[in-house]
């Protein structure tokens, strides 16, 4: 069975409760851990204003999920969202190569980017004491 990296990026309702919104995300990792899927990534962005209303809901939970699977892993995926009234919108997509060395880019880049910061701060640091 061949597998490939695929991306799912999940609305959740943000009027749910912090401990609500926790479980709705677990049960969606659990689905994708124990249907042969290999989680690489789990990226919760937190609540978000909406460009638009959807379902009368202004804002929402944003959660950024990039895993190793099946094709079959996804239509069993896609499912449970349908059946989660917890989840407003979703979209998975099957990252290709080019995908995969773009975000691999833009890790590295943020990496850095942190390092400089923290040499900065810890440069001001040492100058005012």
């Amino acid at each position: 069975m061949r597998t490939r990296n695929y991306e799912s990026v999940v609305l959740i309702n943000a009027a749910l409760e912090d401990e609500q919104i926790e479980a709705t995300v677990s049960r969606i990792l659990e689905v994708i851990s124990t249907n042969g899927g290999e989680l690489i990534e789990a990226d919760k962005w937190g609540r978000k204003r909406l460009a638009y209303p959807i379902n009368k809901s202004k804002s929402g939970y944003y959660l950024v999920i990039r895993f190793k699977a099946s094709t079959q892993l996804i239509s069993i995926l896609e499912r449970n969202y349908r059946l989660d009234e917890n989840i407003i919108r979703y979209l998975t997509i099957a990252l290709d190569k080019d995908a995969m060395e773009a975000i691999s880019k833009q890790k590295e880049s943020s990496k850095q980017n942190e390092v400089v910061v923290n040499e900065v701060v810890s440069n001001n640091n040492e100058g005012n004491e």
